[in-house]
């Protein structure tokens, strides 16, 4: 395991996903799965978001394109607001869910927009009420 790269992984999941969500995803690891979320710090995050051949903004896209397009849409939901965090405007994301429901069809676009209104409704309500 590569220390460093799973605490880089780590620091841009926080930037991306917010220490609440990688608080609580961390301290529910257990004993079965704690070995799990240390990979995803290294790999997914350290070895992927912290490559700057493409900056987050790029990043965010495609994996909304990506979980759409398999349908993962609990992941999508996380990834959405993590779109949000890394600067996406409401053009920019309007504009990729137009494209995912061209490209993936309109059931995922009805879904991804869907999932979409749901959390902006969140974020909204969680910016309103700290």
């Amino acid at each position: 395991m590569d220390k460093a790269l799973q605490q880089a992984g780590e620091k841009v999941r926080r930037q991306v996903l917010g220490d609440t969500y990688v608080d609580r995803a961390m301290s529910n690891a257990d004993a079965f799965n704690a070995p799990f979320q240390a990979m995803l710090n290294e790999y997914c995050w350290g070895a992927c978001w912290t490559d700057e051949a493409l900056d987050l903004k790029q990043r965010s896209l495609l994996n909304l394109g990506m979980l759409a397009a398999l349908g993962r849409m609990h992941e999508f939901a996380i990834h959405f607001r993590g779109a949000v965090r890394n600067g996406l405007s409401e053009a920019e994301l309007r504009a990729a869910l137009v494209q995912i429901s061209v490209y993936c069809g309109v059931p995922a676009g009805v879904e991804a927009f869907r999932v979409a209104r749901q959390v902006r409704d969140e974020m909204a309500k969680e910016e309103a009420d700290p």
